[in-house]
């Protein structure tokens, strides 16, 4: 992968961690599902409207939105809104990393060196420590549903790639017309029309207005910006070599909500965060030292081999990912 793509990434996952401070301003005036179905209907509309569909099989366009947009964020939004803390729930849906790395061999084939396998166990020795964290502070159930939409994102990931879109920003587009019905289905089913109708009766006053500042930087920055961006650099690149970026997530996540919100996770809580990202950094290193002894870079070249032979990033690099 080349540096600008690299940087990319990079600024892909500070747009994905600020967003996680827009979400909860958005959930303090409407209900999850809700909010996932509004969230989505916004960016629709003029798509449906002004961008041509991307010439893709439907499979992997439907596939993408419900992996992407229908499941990471049902739970995604659960989560969050049933006690998630922002920065929290930051790192733990960047499990899509090693989920994304796990199918993409089972499913793709993508070849996956025993470095990656060894950064794939580390990773989720360290999930596991903040989901013993959560047990004992009796929030096991909103880290189980931040967990599940993580896997949600990875079958995203795979569709995504499997697509293979001539304009990625067109299928980040057009993912978004898959998500409305189901979700305002789901919505209508859980919530209720009663629940919906009051969050909608007060979503035009001075108090609602955090919530649509919040919902206009999901659906414009954390939305076509930053999946136009991770979509056309998974157009280009394995999946597993394009996923672990999104490690950075939860660096800005965590460090915005500390900054802004005032949440401190707990000991344990960073300790276990500490070891996930240690996982992915071990799993997908920096290939600067090959490159330099003139071998190809298969990222570049958008083969599904992964290299085994690596150097792990200082600061941040291609490890730390979607």
């Amino acid at each position: 992968m080349p540096p600008r793509h690299r940087l990319l990434a990079v600024l892909v996952a500070v747009v994905w961690g600020v967003n996680f401070l827009a979400i909860p301003t958005s959930l303090a005036q409407f209900p999850p599902f809700f909010l996932v179905a509004l969230r989505f209907v916004l960016i629709a509309i003029p798509t449906v409207i002004f961008v041509p569909r991307p010439h893709v099989p439907l499979r992997w366009l439907v596939g993408y939105g419900l992996g992407f947009g229908v499941a990471q964020f049902t739970f995604l939004y659960a989560g969050m809104a049933a006690g998630m803390p922002t920065g929290l729930a930051s790192l733990v849906l960047q499990a899509s990393a090693p989920f994304t790395l796990v199918l993409g061999a089972l499913l793709l084939r993508e070849q996956v060196s025993g470095r990656q396998w060894l950064g794939i166990a580390v990773a989720v020795a360290g999930m596991a420590v903040v989901g013993f964290a959560r047990a004992q502070a009796a929030a096991l159930v909103p880290f189980l549903l931040v967990l599940a939409g993580a896997l949600g994102w990875a079958f995203g990931n795979l569709s995504s790639r499997l697509a293979k879109p001539d304009n990625p920003l067109q299928l980040t587009l057009w993912m978004s017309v898959v998500v409305p019905v189901p979700m305002l289905a789901l919505s209508l089913a859980v919530e209720g029309p009663g629940r919906i109708a009051a969050s909608l009766s007060t979503a035009f006053g001075a108090s609602a207005v955090p919530a649509w500042v919040g919902l206009a930087y999901t659906c414009v920055i954390g939305t076509a910006v930053g999946s136009g961006i991770w979509t056309w650099l998974l157009a280009r690149h394995p999946a597993g070599v394009v996923a672990p970026f999104s490690m950075l997530v939860p660096v800005a996540g965590l460090l915005t909500a500390g900054l802004v919100l005032g949440e401190v996770p707990g000991r344990l809580e960073l300790v276990g965060g500490a070891v996930v990202v240690a996982g992915v950094l071990i799993g997908s290193g920096i290939r600067l030292w090959s490159r330099r002894r003139g071998e190809s870079d298969p990222g570049d070249a958008g083969g599904a081999k992964l290299q085994s032979e690596v150097s792990v990033g200082v600061g941040g690099g291609e490890e730390d990912g979607a």
